[in-house]
This record gives structure tokens, C-alpha cells and sequence, in this order.
């Protein structure tokens, strides 16, 4: 379960810290008043060593031994060169051994803690000389009971502080992160609801919700909902468009076999209404393909320097044809512009929107072209005088099988809205931007933005 894993986690590492904080708390304590002991010992033999003095044989003679004092807790003991205990501030029948017994053969000052007479006790041993003459030892003691008892008060009060600030922390810790991943619970319960019922159209509450990890991860859940209803819608909307094209050929075709077998003769115009309408099958079936392929990256763009102007000159001589008596084509501006370019795919695109534009301007009309570069990309315009495209309806002409017309009876010669989402993919792939500006009743403009072939400076 997440929300126990991240306690634990969180709890766990908040121990650590503890654990490391209380011992180094526990360690300087401990250090400090033992340095605070060592010292008092340190003093204490210093003014003993003061009063200290040699008789003139060369023994040594304590002239003043501080009395025991309760509140220093202070214990003396001076020991001559044979191991003879000379002066003491214990009674020496009672406590007649050393404090330490091994701090009398160790030739230098040193501390060390022992337990004497089941006391706990500081025991600081300072050998006495006189030039390199070794006189004896004394040594001066401490109880640490009142060390031990704050230690052992310390510990207990850092371990319980421990043990209470673990339980808070996780219960804390527990309450924010149900707070914080709840959201995950409705997204379950979303994903869960929409698997059931197939309805992509539910959302996760996002009101309210902080602009955080959780909070990102619902809108980007809602973002990807929303991506695939409209997918999914588009992917209807498709089916029953590829379902009503076929259909309508298909009609024909089977209505005119069916026409031919009741009269038993081969009529001429019947058969040209049969290529006709096969016709547009195989241009819809190959359309569809190169758009399939194209979704699936499938279509290799042979890439090779091109001269855009000489492509466009190439297309206006077909188009011209096209076009017969019923408008005029005029080429207003032209560049000599070279750019990267497949020639095949760029030449289906000039074909498809001037074709477009000759279908849809009226007799007598006008369309204008022109090929101008803006700053390092060649322009391309195609301009007509047609009836021009609704405004509701400019959003959607590169998406498949729209189309402006609301009635779905066309002329012969009507594509399938296929024509534009080719020329978008196209475009785009070539890294290129097409753009469409249009007024009902004054005419549509399409603007083809591709990068040209940057030329070396030498």
C-alpha cells in the first residue's frame, strides 16, 4: 500500500535523524561534564601540589590536605616512591588501597575511571618529582554519580522524546498523505467507471486541488481523457464517413450492373458511370492508404534540393488546362527560391489546393498566385475569387473527410476531404506551416510557409 510505504518511509527516516541527533546530543553532554570533572580534578591537585614540599632527605612532606568537602565530592590520596600511603582524605583504615592502582606505575599524568568500593569514580593520578627524581604519586578522585544519573536521565529523556516525536510524525505523516494522494482514489474510481460504462466523457474533480505533483497528474489525467474522446469521436466520425463514401459508389455501380442485366445490352454511358464511380474508389482507397501510412510515419519523404519556382511554373501549365475558358490563372510574383523538398508530394499539394480553388471559384472568376520569400522561408499564395469558406467551418478543413458542403451530394468530380489533411501532413513534415484566411463571398487565401536552403557564407 503506498500511503503505508511512504509512513514507513517517512518515519523511518525521521528515526535516522533522531537516532544521529540524540547521540551526538548524548555524546558532547557526556563529554562536556566529564571535561568539567577532569578539570575540577586538575585544580584540585594543583593547589595540593602547592602546599607539597621536600624535607631534607628527600622525602616528601605534605604540609595541607583540603578536608573532604561534600559538595566537590573530592578524594586525595599521596602515595610515596614505595607504594606507602603518606596522606589521604579517606579514612585509611577503612579505604587503606589506592583509587587506582594502576595509575601509580604510569609515569605520566593520566585519567582514568574506576569503580572503587562500588563507586563510580574519576580518578586523575599525577606523579610528584623533583628534577628527575621520582617522590611519589598523588592522586585525586571524583564520584561520578551525579555524571551517571544525568546520563542515565538523558537517555531516558531522548529515547521517550524519540519515541514520541515517531508516533506523531507518523500519524502526521499518515494523515497528510491521505490527504495528499486521496485524488488518486477518484482517479481509480474514474478509470474504473469509464472502463464499465465506456464513457469518455467523465472527468476528475480538479476544483479545489493544489497546483502540486497530484494535482498536475489529474489535469494531465483529464487532458488525456479529453485527447481520447475526441479520438474516439474523430474515429466514429471516420468510420461513418469512410462507410457513406464507399457506399455511394458502390450504389451506383451495382444499380448500373443491375440496369445493364434487365435491359441484356452494354450501354456506353452506363459504363462510363461505372469507371466513373470506380474511379473514385480507387482514388478514395488510395488516399486513405497514403494517409494510413503517413500516421504511421510509413511514408519516406525523398528529400533532394529543389527549385520551387520551376515546380511551380510545371503545375500553372497543367492547371491552365484545368481550367479551360472558365477562369484565369495569373501569376503575379515570382522568386527563384530553392528549398528541400520532395518534388512529388510538394507537386501533389499545389495540385490539390489550385484544383480546389478552380472547383470552387465561379465561372468568370480569378485565381492569383505568387512566390515571394519572407525572411528564410518561401511564401507561397494561392488566391481566389470563390465563394470562400464560413468561418465556423476554418478550424476543421485539414481534418479528414470534412468538408464545407452540408449536404453530402457533390458533382462528380468532388473530392472527399481527404485532400487537405494529405497536404497538412505534408507540409508539416517538410517542415512548413500551411495557412488559410477566407470571407464568404470575397474568396480564400492559402499560404504555404517552407524553409529555404540556407547558402553558405564563405
Amino acid at each position: 500500500m503506498l500511503r503505508a510505504r511512504l509512513t514507513l518511509l517517512y518515519t523511518t527516516l525521521l528515526g535516522g535523524v533522531l537516532l544521529l541527533f540524540g547521540v551526538a546530543v548524548y555524546t558532547l553532554v557526556n563529554i562536556t561534564l566529564l571535561h568539567q570533572i577532569d578539570d575540577l580534578l586538575k585544580n584540585t591537585a594543583n593547589e595540593i601540589i602547592k602546599d607539597a614540599r621536600v624535607d631534607s632527605v628527600g622525602e616528601l612532606s605534605v604540609l595541607r590536605l583540603p578536608p573532604l568537602d561534600m559538595t566537590t565530592n573530592i578524594f586525595i590520596q599521596v602515595w610515596d616512591r614505595e607504594g606507602h600511603l603518606i596522606s589521604s582524605s579517606l579514612e585509611q583504615s577503612q579505604f587503606p588501597d589506592a583509587l587506582n592502582i594502576n595509575g601509580l606505575v604510569i609515569p605520566q599524568v593520566n585519567f582514568h575511571s574506576v569503580d572503587y568500593h562500588s563507586v563510580h569514580m574519576r580518578v586523575l593520578s599525577v606523579p610528584l618529582r623533583v628534577g628527575r627524581r621520582n617522590l611519589g604519586t598523588m592522586q585525586v578522585a571524583a564520584s561520578l554519580s551525579v555524571l551517571d544519573s544525568v546520563r542515565e536521565d538523558l537517555l531516558y529523556i531522548l529515547i521517550m522524546t524519540a519515541l514520541f516525536a515517531i508516533i506523531i510524525a507518523g500519524v502526521g505523516s499518515w494523515l497528510t498523505i491521505e490527504h495528499s494522494l486521496a485524488p488518486l482514489d477518484t482517479i481509480v474510481a474514474t478509470t474504473e467507471q469509464i472502463n464499465r460504462a465506456d464513457d469518455l466523457s467523465r472527468r476528475i474533480p480538479y476544483k479545489h486541488l493544489p497546483n502540486d505533483e497530484v494535482g498536475q497528474l489529474v489535469l494531465t489525467f483529464n487532458q488525456t481523457l479529453e485527447r481520447l474522446e475526441n479520438i474516439f469521436t474523430s474515429q466514429q466520425r471516420f468510420l461513418a464517413d469512410v462507410s457513406h463514401e464507399l457506399r455511394t459508389p458502390l450504389t451506383v455501380i451495382k444499380g448500373n450492373v443491375g440496369l445493364m442485366r434487365r435491359m441484356n445490352t452494354l450501354d456506353e454511358e452506363t459504363l462510363e458511370s461505372i469507371d466513373q464511380e470506380a474511379n473514385r474508389l480507387t482514388r478514395l482507397v488510395g488516399d486513405l492508404l497514403l494517409l494510413a501510412q503517413a500516421e504511421t510515419g510509413k511514408i519516406p519523404l525523398q528529400k533532394a534540393p529543389l527549385e520551387l519556382d520551376t515546380l511551380l511554373f510545371e503545375v500553372l501549365q497543367e492547371m491552365h488546362v484545368l481550367a479551360g475558358d472558365k477562369l484565369t490563372i495569373q501569376l503575379t510574383e515570382i522568386d527563384q527560391i530553392q528549398i528541400l523538398g520532395d518534388r512529388d508530394r510538394l507537386k501533389q499539394v499545389l495540385l490539390n489546393l489550385i484544383s480546389n480553388a478552380i472547383q470552387y471559384t465561379p465561372q468568370g472568376g480569378e485565381i492569383v498566385l505568387s512566390l515571394s520569400k519572407v525572411d528564410k522561408n518561401a511564401r507561397l499564395l494561392i488566391r481566389d475569387t470563390g465563394a470562400g469558406i464560413p468561418a465556423a467551418d476554418l478550424p476543421h478543413i485539414f481534418d479528414r473527410f470534412y468538408r464545407t458542403e452540408k449536404s453530402r451530394t457533390r458533382s462528380k468530380n468532388a473530392g472527399f476531404g481527404l485532400g487537405l489533411s494529405i497536404a497538412y501532413w505534408i507540409i508539416t513534415n517538410h517542415g512548413g506551416e500551411i495557412n488559410v484566411e477566407s470571407k464568404e463571398g470575397e474568396g480564400t487565401v492559402f499560404e504555404i510557409l517552407l524553409p529555404m536552403i540556407r547558402k553558405s557564407v564563405d
